[in-house]
């Protein structure tokens, strides 16, 4: 797909769709650095990348956070080189009534969903530059666009993340570097597992679901995996629902 021997960094590799993008990435040749908050998973993770053919490293780092950041450039430029592709996937959420957050679980998911992608771009764009070629994806959500009763802050900060996308992509279209977000909808994780199991819960989400099911991971993989290919070198400054069908309802 033109991208063997590219570098990708991925954040929140460790589960769920950072490991999906993970292991569709390792068969075509990437070089991936990875991190996440478990490191025992991560390390698993990178395993099962090596078996596929990639070679893979491990990063502890707090995205939030401004120097671990700083540190993790560092540590990268120095593993790898610089990175051509960066997948920004971490991202937590608390559910909870508006006033009922306090501002720290409010600034929390703000700097894990937002900022930090704000500063992982900040770090490792300037590498990318006079090179040919960059991706950027960004993990949004369909609650981007649409929203459920106690979501106020994850939704702001993914409906933040998407007009951090389109004004990114603008930067650099004529590095030909493209930033392009995703937005999933029901997937399969194991974050959703809790409702997977609860028959009520699950059916709330399916109901809402033109194609009554769940997403499978692997789908997400693989259009992560044909983002950064150079086929898809005019997709840029836009968000992929990839959702069932629930946003066209």
């Amino acid at each position: 797909m033109g991208i063997s021997g590219r570098v990708a960094l991925i954040t929140g590799a460790s589960r769920g769709l950072g490991k999906a993008m993970t292991l569709a990435m390792a068969p075509a040749g990437v070089k991936l650095a990875l991190t996440g908050r478990d490191m025992e998973a991560l390390s698993d993770v990178a395993g099962q990348a090596r078996q596929l053919g990639a070679e893979a490293e491990v990063f502890r780092c707090d995205i939030a956070n401004e120097a671990q950041v700083r540190q993790l450039e560092k540590d990268v430029l120095a593993k790898f080189g610089p990175a051509d592709i960066l997948i920004n996937n971490a991202g937590i959420n608390i559910r909870k009534l508006c006033v009922d957050y306090t501002l720290d679980e409010w600034n929390s998911i703000i700097q894990t969903n937002l900022t930090s992608v704000f500063l992982m771009c900040r770090s490792f764009i300037p590498h990318m530059l006079g090179r040919g070629y960059g991706r950027i994806i960004n993990i949004a959500s369909i609650m981007g666009h649409i929203s459920f009763p106690q979501r106020t802050p994850y939704s702001a900060s993914k409906a933040g993340l998407i007009g951090f996308t389109k004004s990114l992509a603008l930067e650099l279209a004529q590095e030909n570097i493209t930033v392009v977000a995703i937005s999933p909808g029901p997937f399969a994780t194991e974050m959703t597992v809790p409702i997977m199991n609860d028959p009520e819960k699950n059916e709330q989400f399916m109901s809402r679901t033109p194609q009554r099911r769940w997403g499978d991971p692997r789908d997400i993989g693989k259009l992560a995996l044909y983002l950064c290919s150079d086929d898809a070198s005019f997709i840029t400054g836009t968000d992929i629902l990839i959702d069932g069908g629930w946003c066209a309802q």
